[in-house]
Parts: C-alpha cells; sequence; structure tokens
C-alpha cells in the first residue's frame, strides 16, 4: 500500500511538472508572439518613407485657398535672366527665351490667376517712353510683377517711378544703376505691397563683380473676389 501510495504521488508530480512546463511554454510562445510581432510593427515604422510633399513653385508651404502661388529671382549680373513663377507654371526665364535686360514684368488676371502678357523693357540703352506706355494701360485688378537683370534704372524718370509707387511699390524711388529689385503689387492697390526686396549696387558689399546678390522671393497672393 505504501509503494502503491507513493507511486501515485510521484505520478501526481510529475503530471503537475508537465502541466506547468506546458502552461510555461505557451506563455513564452505567446510572449514570443508579441515581441516578434512588435519589433516587426517598429521596423515598418522605421523603414518606411514617405515622399517629401511638393508645393506649388516649390514653395516652403502651401497657399491657402484664394490664393496665388509665386515665386521670383531677379537676374544674376549681366550674365542669368530673372525668373517668375506662378501657380507652378513657369512664366518668364531664360530658358522660355522671354527675359531681357532692366526691368521683367508680367500681368496676371487678379481674379483668375490667368497670364495676360510679359514684356521686357532695357533700362540702360532702351527708351523709358514705351514702358510708361505699358504701364498706363494696366487694368484694375491686374496683379503686375517685376524682376531686375543687369542695370534697372538708368533710362527711369520721375514719371515711370511714380506709376510704379503706385502699383505698391516702395522702393522703386530709390532703385538705381545696377540694383537688384524684385517685386508683386497691383493695379488699383491701397496700400504698399508686402512682395518687394530690393538690395543696392555696393562695391564693398557685392556678390560679383559690379553687381549684388540675386534677390529671391516667394508669398501667396490673395485673389480678388468681386
Amino acid at each position: 500500500m505504501l509503494r502503491a501510495g507513493g507511486f501515485l504521488k510521484l505520478a501526481a508530480l510529475i503530471f503537475t511538472f508537465l502541466v506547468a512546463a506546458f502552461l510555461a511554454f505557451q506563455l513564452l510562445d505567446i510572449n514570443m508572439d508579441f515581441t516578434l510581432g512588435t519589433m516587426s510593427f517598429k521596423s515598418r515604422q522605421i523603414g518606411s518613407s514617405s515622399k517629401p510633399v511638393r508645393h506649388k513653385c516649390g514653395l516652403s508651404k502651401a497657399c491657402p485657398q484664394g490664393h496665388l502661388a509665386f515665386k521670383m529671382t531677379s537676374g544674376a549680373a549681366s550674365v542669368v535672366g530673372p525668373k517668375i513663377c506662378l501657380e507652378d507654371k513657369l512664366v518668364m526665364s531664360a530658358v522660355k527665351n522671354n527675359v531681357g535686360r532692366g526691368i521683367n514684368i508680367g500681368l496676371v488676371n487678379g481674379k483668375t490667376g490667368e497670364l495676360i502678357k510679359t514684356d521686357s523693357f532695357d533700362m540702360w540703352a532702351g527708351d523709358v517712353v514705351p514702358f510708361i506706355k505699358f504701364l498706363k494701360e494696366i487694368e484694375d485688378g491686374t496683379v503686375v510683377m517685376m524682376a531686375s537683370f543687369d542695370d534697372p534704372a538708368t533710362k527711369l524718370n520721375d514719371e515711370a517711378r511714380k506709376l510704379i509707387s503706385d502699383l505698391g511699390s516702395s522702393a522703386i524711388n530709390n532703385l538705381g544703376f545696377r540694383d537688384n529689385w524684385i517685386f508683386v503689387g497691383g493695379k488699383g492697390i491701397k496700400t504698399k505691397s508686402p512682395f518687394e526686396q530690393h538690395i543696392k549696387n555696393n562695391a564693398d558689399t557685392n556678390k560679383f563683380d559690379g553687381w549684388p546678390e540675386v534677390l529671391e522671393m516667394e508669398g501667396c497672393i490673395p485673389q480678388r473676389q468681386e
């Protein structure tokens, strides 16, 4: 009887051990699955690469609804012409072969954002009269984009400067020989435009030999609502 009781106790202990071992391995297996699953999820997170968001004209951030995205640069010395991008479309550039020495200008419908026309006026060896005529014919509500190349100021007179000032420019009266200048204004604007940059031609600070550094500007132009 004692031997039989001892055998039963031994069997019970072995059974208990096997059950405990089984449960332990089951728990270990579940834990391993969970750990590996978590590692796999983290790996997917680290390894995943989202394509960078590109905004119109390469702007640093998107424009709000009802605004026109633009980016522009002035000319570089007398070598590289200015560039104007509007709503992800190249409006003026050397590649398009529609820029020239002096003041480059693009007219845009302030309501629809459609390009009306582009032109350039030589302010070194040209005549300011055609430029004045061009400025006077700009219709109300038109967005006006201007960029300098080489020399934008030698032939400018008071009448031309006043017409540009009326478009919202604050710097036009100080624009001088070989200065760099970029500007976005509008016909019928009631205040001075926030979209303007001007750098003087100065032998002590010029980046190029005889010309200042290139200017670059980007922003969002509010569209006309009426």
